[in-house]
């Protein structure tokens, strides 16, 4: 079954039970309580369990898992919520007890149950990178532009403090505009290996079929899907790039303003059709805009062996690049580089880092003082979405946003199956002009 096929009966088996409601966000304002339904709830998604229920005006009401002890963890934290496996039980059963919906799966099946609770009208706060697929993620903003629901795209560093003072220097113009960035992670979310030739016992904690959705059926593998590895495989995860990759992506395309790129060039082993290659350089090229040159250009490195080296990244006094991060190249051989995470931008002139002052560019000192404390800082991104269900505010990385940044990310991913060679992307057709790659823009939904 395609994705469109699986979008309508998704829609349709909800029925007349959404017809007579309301826009639910058109009233916000009135709500004191955000009814919350969390979809995965082990690991990040316990964290994200924990950050959204930090806010005083939620009140947790269902939890759904596939892994048994990852649902029994999770309700001893709320007894009262109602417990389901299956994501589609909680909708059939609780979308009138319901206002927001954070889903917090792998990948695959993020765009699965977003669509489902906006197509329930309600509001959906759903983890990085938005979709699986480029074309989820363009269904992902249509429908929440169409329900008008508050939506927003779990990359907690957007509301950090570091990030947004980097914004604020770009675009105040402290390097000119900027003709490169480049980006990188020396995280390994890859697997060049073969896949197992044999099965394993499926854990009795574990919902196989509910865990694969709608991705093919395949045999269950220990240390290879649950927990954790699937970012490495192409069924299900999105590699580094669609991991840290969005969060350090995420400033300098927010900064600069920057649409969906016409090139992209994945340099990296050849495809194996199963698991992602552990090191990639991607070369992107995108339309200027106010804050770049005419010709602009984007470059990310990820995996162990780290980035080029080069003049571009080179550092002051010997200094070794951070882990992950991302330099900012000025037209005028000025630099700004941004460690990923809670470091200040630095500035760099003539092979020398250079002291600037912030008040110059935070004229309406919107940025506060910085928090050198993740556990303290990270609530922001989960209170702004409920902030914003309550009418009291609105969201900094909606589906509207995060949709044009996952294309992008997943953009890369796909030219990793086609090494060295060059994809142009049509972007409003979105389309490729090399006709094979058109194939992984979407792809088959298994009933399950």
């Amino acid at each position: 079954m395609n994705k469109r096929e699986f979008f309508k009966l998704t829609t349709l088996a909800m029925g007349a039970s959404i017809l007579p409601m309301s826009n639910l966000w058109a009233a916000t304002n009135k709500k004191r309580f955000i009814r919350t339904a969390h979809i995965g709830v082990g690991n990040m998604g316990l964290e994200d369990l924990k950050a959204i229920s930090s806010h005083g005006n939620v009140r947790v009401t269902a939890l759904c898992d596939v892994d048994a002890e990852y649902l029994k963890a999770a309700h001893q934290l709320f007894p009262d919520a109602k417990i389901f496996s299956d994501y589609r039980e909680l909708f059939k059963k609780m979308h009138k007890k319901i206002d927001a919906v954070v889903v917090s799966t792998p990948d695959h099946t993020h765009a699965p149950a977003s669509l489902m609770a906006m197509n329930y009208r309600k509001a959906v706060y759903c983890q990085k990178p938005l979709t699986h697929y480029v074309a989820e993620s363009r269904e992902m903003r249509r429908v929440a532009q169409e329900k008008g629901v508050v939506t927003q795209m779990g990359i907690q560093v957007h509301s950090f403090y570091d990030y947004k003072l980097a914004t604020l220097l770009i675009r105040g113009g402290i390097i000119g505009k900027v003709s490169k960035v480049i980006a990188w992670s020396n995280k390994n979310w890859g697997f060049d290996g073969k896949p197992p030739a044999t099965a394993d016992p499926i854990p009795e904690r574990l919902n196989w079929n509910l865990w694969l959705g709608t991705s093919a059926e395949r045999p269950f593998n220990k240390g290879y899907y649950h927990p954790g590895n699937w970012r490495k495989l192409m069924d299900y995860g999105c590699a580094t790039l669609g991991d840290m990759g969005v969060h350090i992506f995420d400033t300098p395309y927010n900064a600069l303003e920057l649409g969906v790129p016409n090139t992209i060039t994945n340099h990296c082993r050849p495809s194996t059709g199963y698991g992602y290659p552990e090191r990639n350089v991607v070369h992107y090229t995108f339309d200027g805009t106010p804050y770049t040159t005419s010709h602009f250009e984007w470059v990310w490195y990820d995996g162990v062996a780290g980035p080029e080296k080069s003049v571009e990244l080179s550092l002051p006094n010997d200094a070794s690049l951070p882990d992950q991060g991302a330099m900012f190249i000025g037209e005028n051989g000025k630099r700004l580089l941004l460690p990923h995470f809670m470091q200040l931008p630095q500035l760099i002139i003539n092979g020398a880092f250079v002291d600037y002052s912030i008040a110059q560019y935070d004229t309406t000192q919107s940025l506060g003082e910085p928090i050198r404390d993740y556990g303290k800082e990270s609530p922001r991104h989960y209170h702004e979405f409920i902030d914003a269900c309550l009418g009291k505010s609105t969201c900094s990385a909606p589906f509207e946003y995060a949709s044009k940044l996952t294309e992008t990310i997943l953009l890369g991913v796909i030219a990793g199956r086609f090494a060295g060679q060059t994809l142009h992307y049509d972007k409003e057709k979105s389309l490729f002009r090399e006709a094979d790659a058109n194939n992984y823009l979407t792809g088959e939904y298994r009933l399950f």
